[in-house]
This record gives structure tokens, sequence and C-alpha cells, in this order.
């Protein structure tokens, strides 16, 4: 496996990531109410262990998402107990192509880049998101 700090190369800071990173509580409350109808009883309120949060991160271009995975979990698990292991169930990757740019006549563009959205399982957060 290749170095979890080439694969995973820095968070990638934006408002829409951080409101993912505190968790959706309207598809929180949403999934709550889809699992109490076939119970009969009502929904619950929505707790901070019913959050699932997606964290975003600037990624190798090269990198699947098995290695992504891997990776995020050697990372945030390292020096962690079994019952405090951080657990990723879902990684999404994105292509972004770099932009057109112009410094007066002379025209190039940005490098392009590869983000990870990864989901971590219910009730997961991480402590040092963006530090």
């Amino acid at each position: 496996m290749k170095d979890p700090y080439s694969i995973i190369i820095r968070p990638h800071i934006t408002e829409k990531s951080v409101a993912l990173s505190y968790g959706d509580d309207l598809a929180a409350a949403k999934r709550l109410s889809n699992e109490a109808k076939g119970t009969g009883k009502p929904a619950e309120k929505v707790s901070e262990e019913d959050l699932v949060r997606k964290y975003t991160f600037i990624v190798s271009g090269d990198a699947n998402k098995i290695e992504i995975k891997q990776a995020f979990e050697a990372i945030y698990n390292a020096g962690k107990k079994e019952d405090q292991a951080i657990k990723v169930t879902n990684v999404n990757t994105v292509k972004v192509l770099g932009k057109k740019r112009r410094r007066g006549r002379s025209v190039g563009y940005e490098p392009n880049r590869k983000k990870a959205i990864i989901t971590l399982a219910k009730g997961q957060i991480l402590e040092d998101y963006g530090v």
C-alpha cells in the first residue's frame, strides 16, 4: 500500500464541506421517520448519534476509492483503541478540471485535482478536521 499521507493531501474546507461535516438534520429525521413507519411508533428526535457526517479531502489523482478509505482509516485510527476507531462507510470521488487563467497575454490552466467525500458511520465525528 502507498503511504497514506501521499494519498490524502489535505482537507478541502468550504462552506458546503463544513455544513456536511456537522451532519444533515433533515436527512437524519427523514431516515428516523422511515424506520418508525414500519413499527407504528412515533419518530424519535434527532440526536448526535443519528447524524451521518461527511468530510471532504483533496486526494492524489491516481488514488482509487479503496486506497482512499484505507489511507483515511490508517491516518485517523493511528494510536486509537478498537472501540474508538473511525469507520468509513462510503467514499465518493470527484475529478475537478483546472480552470483557464490569464496573466496578460499568456494563458494557462490551474492544475487538475481530485476530491474525495468521505462518509463516516452514524454518530462518529472527526475532532481535528481542518486543523
